[in-house]
């Protein structure tokens, strides 16, 4: 079976293109910062002209504040570099021709597209650990310790969202034979899921709710929202095997 050395190619890929570096460098340090950007928020008000008015307006931070600016920012941040790090993960290969190089091995289309997928599971995941452990630290030293158990079930949860949106940016740079058009498609369908999101009674069973979800254990160890865990997986399954069935049948 081709999958242990493909996978290999991939993750070493990521590292050689320096991907996995800044996929590191950006989450880690977004995860320091998060406390501290919580603690000093008052502050940073001060600085903006009027601020001082505002200032006594403001609740004193707390442990909740440092959580919430974790979330905020590996969501946010985390989406960005999924789109970028996956758009041109097929798309560049068809574009160069070296697509054509590594199916004539032969590896198996199906093969070659599950080693990219969980090469980028495997950095995502990695790189997440790491910003955890410092946000977890700097968030002890400045509030609390948050509970220990719902910190790591906050993380996974954090992970498999964002490899949704992996696993649609994928799709879309199998559909498509241009980085640009890949990613173009790739935020379109974060928009949509964005947009469903919005609509009252949909949004907890898409994947934002596992932010919430994540974020409502460190207080409440018996909240549960499965239904946006098992479509979050759906949703990722879903788009894997269409990315097959389309790339299967390409000719490149």
């Amino acid at each position: 079976m081709n999958f242990l050395p493909s996978l290999r190619k991939e993750v070493l890929q990521l590292g050689r293109t320096y991907r996995l570096l800044a996929l590191a460098v950006v989450l880690v340090a977004f995860g320091l910062l998060s406390p501290l950007i919580a603690k000093l928020a008052p502050e940073l008000i001060r600085l903006v002209p009027g601020g001082e008015d505002l200032v006594p307006l403001i609740p004193k931070p707390t442990l909740a504040d440092a959580v919430a600016q974790y979330v905020k920012n590996m969501t946010q941040f985390g989406l960005l570099l999924a789109l970028l790090l996956t758009m041109g993960t097929v798309a560049q290969e068809k574009e160069r021709g070296t697509a054509v190089l590594m199916l004539v091995k032969p590896v198996p289309r199906s093969i070659f597209l599950l080693a990219k997928f969980v090469a980028l599971a495997l950095a995502f995941l990695l790189c997440l650990a790491l910003a955890g452990l410092g946000g977890y630290y700097y968030t002890l030293l400045l509030f609390a310790p948050p509970d220990a158990w719902g910190w790591l079930a906050l993380n996974l949860l954090l992970w498999v969202y964002l490899l949704v949106y992996v696993a649609l940016t994928l799709l879309a740079s199998v559909l498509m034979r241009s980085q640009a058009a890949a990613a173009g498609l790739g935020f379109g369908a974060m928009l949509a899921l964005g947009a469903l999101g919005a609509i009252p009674g949909l949004g907890a069973y898409l994947p934002s709710q596992l932010a919430a979800w994540g974020t409502a254990l460190l207080a409440d160890p018996t909240a549960r929202s499965w239904p946006a865990l098992w479509n979050s997986l759906g949703l990722i399954l879903t788009s894997l095997l269409a990315a097959w069935a389309v790339f299967r049948r390409q000719e490149l």
